[in-house]
């Protein structure tokens, strides 16, 4: 595999605080049965702007190329409690950039990523409870409505997960290798598949897991594509790591095993996880390790992708502090992806 020539020269700008650490989790390790030392944790929860998260990397990339391209506006699309809506509204406030977040869904409580979305300043269009593709013509009625009033926007692509993004998980994957050399194995949620996908290209498939979260229909299809348009050849869907056991209910739900993860990380390492994204990535984990399919080889790294504001934000937060809901009991309508199609983050 290997990274294609070309990418090296693409646009970058300024948006967040790197390198993020990297932190051994000796307890974390000692409650999953793993050797003392083998168990890290990337923290790009602490990746600066806007509370953080995996999308400000991205979104170094992908604004760059909007901003090269003349854009002075910026809109994307995600379900209410969207991670990616949160930061590209944070980077707009931080570029004097008007943001329009296209979101799936009914106005509600101001809560989680949606206080935020309003403290930074962006537009709201709801979309009512609508599929992807809808959603998406609706991103492209709203960028007509603002080029016709004089703007220039940009339509950030969802989950900021194109070339772009995934050249930056790339950068992120040489900069673990830098902080902790040798062989690792990285494990990570896998939403819209950008950041597994900048990973696998530059550490090889073989060293990364992804934790499937229900956000897309095909992940190892969608997973290999980002990668593929980097690398300088193909990416066979066939060779990746892929955990698809806790998507559970659905999408927007709390499961059993992500309650308990995200209490098991909050109780041995005080590292607060989300319902969604990296709740599931540690049950994956957890279960990868109690199967045998991982930590026999080496080193582990569990990559913190952020989300702290959708747990605020999700309906069963509370739960999670005493003990899981029945799986599937709730899904929270600030969390769900649009009817019938999966939405990626």
């Amino acid at each position: 595999m290997g990274i294609s020539d070309d990418s090296a020269g693409a646009a970058r700008i300024s948006l967040g605080t790197f390198p993020t650490p990297v932190e051994s989790a000796p307890r974390l390790a000692a409650a999953l049965g793993m050797d003392m030392g083998q168990l890290w944790i990337k923290r790009d929860d602490l990746t600066g702007l806007g509370g953080g998260g995996n999308k400000v990397r991205k979104l170094e990339r992908v604004v760059a190329a909007a901003l090269d391209g003349g854009a002075d506006a910026l809109v994307t699309t995600g379900a209410a409690q969207s991670n990616h809506a949160r930061l590209t509204a944070a980077a707009g406030a931080r570029l004097g950039i008007p943001v329009t977040l296209v979101l799936a869904g009914e106005p509600g409580a101001a809560v989680g990523n949606l206080l935020l979305d309003g403290l930074f300043g962006a537009r709201i269009r709801w979309a009512g409870d609508v599929d992807h593709s809808a959603l998406a013509v609706l991103a492209e009625e709203v960028a007509g409505d603002l080029g016709s009033a004089g703007a220039h926007p940009a339509i950030i692509p969802f989950g900021g997960s194109n070339r772009d993004g995934v050249l930056a998980y790339a950068d992120a994957a040489r900069e673990l290798c830098a902080q902790l050399p040798g062989e690792s194995v990285s494990v990570v949620a896998l939403g819209s598949g950008g950041t597994m996908a900048g990973l696998a290209a530059e550490l090889g498939t073989r060293r990364v897991l992804g934790v499937h979260t229900g956000a897309v229909s095909d992940p190892r299809a969608v997973v290999a594509a980002l990668a593929s348009t980097v690398t300088a050849e193909p990416v066979d869907p066939r060779t990746l790591r892929l955990r698809t056991d806790q998507v559970g209910a659905g999408y927007g739900t709390l499961t059993k095993q992500a309650a308990e993860a995200i209490r098991l990380a909050a109780r041995t390492e005080g590292i607060v996880l989300d319902p969604i994204y990296t709740g599931r990535a540690l049950a994956g984990l957890v279960a990868a390790v109690r199967d045998g399919g991982l930590g026999s080889d080496g080193p582990v790294v569990f990559w913190h992708t952020g989300g702290l504001p959708g747990l605020f934000g999700h309906r069963d937060a509370a739960a999670v502090a005493s003990g899981a809901p029945e799986e599937g009991s709730r899904r929270t309508a600030s969390a769900r992806p649009p009817a019938q199609a999966p939405l990626r983050h």
